[in-house]
């Protein structure tokens, strides 16, 4: 499931795109062993923190109960460093609440991936560039060995390959992917 339609094609692969701002309910979903949720989005693109919430709460809450509705075991998803449902900080908190949810749905195996900063190509999933970010990657580039792992800016392909190999590694139980931890050597 996504808001954008996959290039990739696969017999086994069945996309689902979704409008999450008229999210109601999900599409009927097959048997299913394993989810991923890469979701979420920012309060300035989102446009409000209701329209954040309902994007990086009530959507990714939403995907993880119809997957395990449909027998999914093992769940993986991507957080934010920092998330604690007892944050001063909105966004923080809302990512901690989201965890919350997400470990009382019952999954089997629950792996949550806490990175830093992402790094990737954000014109290519039509993203408006952060001015931030760019400066943030070239000092990170730069004074990377100064720069506690926890800390550094990271790939989200890294983030990805990390969080597919912990839960298909774990037989069972919770599981948080601290950034450093899924930094390349």
């Amino acid at each position: 499931m996504g808001r954008r339609a996959l290039a990739l094609k696969h017999p086994k692969l069945i996309a689902h795109v979704l409008d999450l701002a008229g999210l109601k309910r999900l599409p009927g979903l097959g048997h299913v062993d394993d989810v991923f949720i890469a979701l979420g989005t920012t309060i300035k693109t989102a446009g409000s923190q209701a329209a954040f919430r309902a994007v990086d709460f009530d959507a990714v809450v939403a995907v993880a109960r119809a997957a395990k509705a449909a027998g999914a075991s093992r769940l993986g998803v991507v957080s934010a460093m920092g998330a604690s449902p007892r944050s001063s900080v909105f966004y923080s908190r809302v990512k901690g609440e989201m965890e919350e949810a997400l470990a009382q749905l019952g999954y089997q195996t629950l792996v949550i991936a806490r990175p830093s900063m992402l790094a990737g190509d954000r014109a290519a999933l039509a993203q408006p560039e952060r001015p931030g970010e760019h400066i943030a990657l070239l000092a990170t580039r730069w004074l990377k060995p100064l720069i506690p792992a926890n800390y550094r800016a990271i790939a989200a392909d890294d983030v990805a390959q990390a969080l597919l190999k912990a839960v298909q590694q774990m037989k069972e139980g919770k599981r948080v992917l601290l950034s450093g931890e899924m930094q390349p050597l």
